[in-house]
């Protein structure tokens, strides 16, 4: 029996929360493929990784994981996200279409154009890598302005990292808006007053913004930047420089527009009572 015929492929929403099962395995990622997503996926020791492109984006944020990964020799590729669901990746495993590989997983023969499952299987032909990943700059936690009569405005990188603290507080998170696997969760934990995302190029199906509607469930407004307006994973650049593409009902109930600078939005509910 040849070394790939035992090599399985692993299924998961996020990197971040990829099963322990997969280690020397190949994973295929429901995560945008930036750099946070990229170092997540190779702490397993796969032997190589698909994950969404996420529109591609500002200065190619929903991709330059695929670099960080070639530097250490891990195969790597992305789906584009017009094929395919972000956020689920079972859905990616069926229905997405390659949109770019790095060097890895070119030598593997894998391809832009090819079914995520085709290089998928390719990738279970590679040996397993475990390498000294260098660190990443993403995943971190800002508080951006927290004044008496103020609502607080905190950054995350990464949505699932918001506290119980940040209750009432207006957050803006660098993830996507997607629900994992289409399904309601708690990735949004505590009551927010507001919260805000990258909309990931929005994706077959509306599949990246589709946590929006379920945040209105909980009148919480909700909104999503444009992934050309702002790099996905970059909490701190969307706040500064986003520009509103999708919001749900609460937000629009606030004054929400799309085509809103993010910013603006945010200084016009930062004194705004409770409702």
């Amino acid at each position: 029996m040849e070394v790939e015929d035992a090599v399985k492929i692993y299924t998961t929403s996020s990197s971040a929360t990829a099963p322990e099962e997969c280690r020397g395995h190949v994973l295929v990622s429901g995560s945008y493929g930036g750099e946070y997503n990229a170092y997540h996926a190779a702490k397993f020791n796969i032997r190589g990784v698909v994950l969404s492109d996420a529109g591609i984006g500002k200065n190619n944020a929903g991709i330059n994981g695929l670099a960080y990964l070639e530097a250490v020799g891990l195969p790597a590729a992305t789906a584009d996200a017009r094929t395919c669901h972000i956020g689920d990746g079972d859905h990616i495993l069926e229905h997405g279409i390659i949109s770019f590989v790095n060097k890895p997983a070119a030598d593997l023969r894998c391809a832009p154009g090819q079914s995520v499952r085709e290089c998928a299987d390719l990738m279970r032909r590679g040996g397993v890598i475990s390498a000294s990943l260098p660190p990443i700059a993403g995943g971190k936690r800002y508080i951006m302005r927290e004044n008496a009569g103020e609502r607080k405005i905190v950054c995350v990188d990464a949505a699932p990292t918001l506290l119980p603290e940040d209750a009432g507080a207006i957050a803006i998170t660098g993830s996507h808006a997607a629900l994992f696997r289409g399904q309601p969760d708690a990735v949004i934990g505590p009551d927010v007053f507001a919260v805000f995302f990258n909309d990931a190029g929005v994706g077959k199906d509306d599949a990246g913004i589709t946590r929006l509607a379920e945040l209105d469930k909980r009148k919480i407004a909700a909104g999503a930047v444009s992934a050309s307006s702002a790099p996905i994973g970059d909490s701190r650049a969307i706040y500064a420089d986003g520009i509103l593409s999708h919001i749900n009902g609460t937000a629009a109930n606030l004054g929400g527009k799309p085509g809103m600078r993010l910013y603006d939005f945010v200084e016009m509910l930062v004194t705004l009572p409770s409702r």
